[in-house]
């Protein structure tokens, strides 16, 4: 599986941006889609995930209520919309893809296939 990420760049606090993240290729064992994120020395980290049959989602409790994740299967497309943005949301925003199911969604080592990154900056 192949994942193109797009929508970042520079925004001030409060307000919002949607990242895309097409999918290409055989999907037959994926079961889930997420979005990790890694700031400035600090290690990769959870934001979300859902199924593909868009059943699921879970969020890390520092994004609840801010942003949310959503699965266009026609598009083969995961996107992110992240609202009230803080600058402690500064990151690359990475895709990626797993087999694995919603236990296993935190950990990074579960996803076999990574996106680019897109970087989101927010300004205070």
């Amino acid at each position: 599986v192949q994942l193109q990420a797009s929508g970042g760049g520079l925004v001030q606090a409060g307000d919002s941006v949607r990242l895309s993240c097409a999918a290409s290729g055989r999907m037959f064992t994926t079961y889930g889609m997420g979005w990790f994120r890694q700031a400035l020395g600090q290690e990769r980290e959870f934001v979300a995930g859902i199924s593909t049959s868009e059943d699921r989602t879970e969020y890390a409790d520092f994004v609840k209520g801010r942003f949310s994740i959503s699965w266009d299967n026609a598009k083969k497309t995961v996107n992110l919309q992240m609202n009230s943005l803080k600058p402690e949301d500064t990151a690359i925003y990475y895709c990626a893809e797993t087999p694995y199911g919603t236990s296993y969604w935190a950990h990074a080592d579960k996803y076999r296939s990574w996106g680019q990154g897109t970087l989101v900056t927010v300004s205070s």
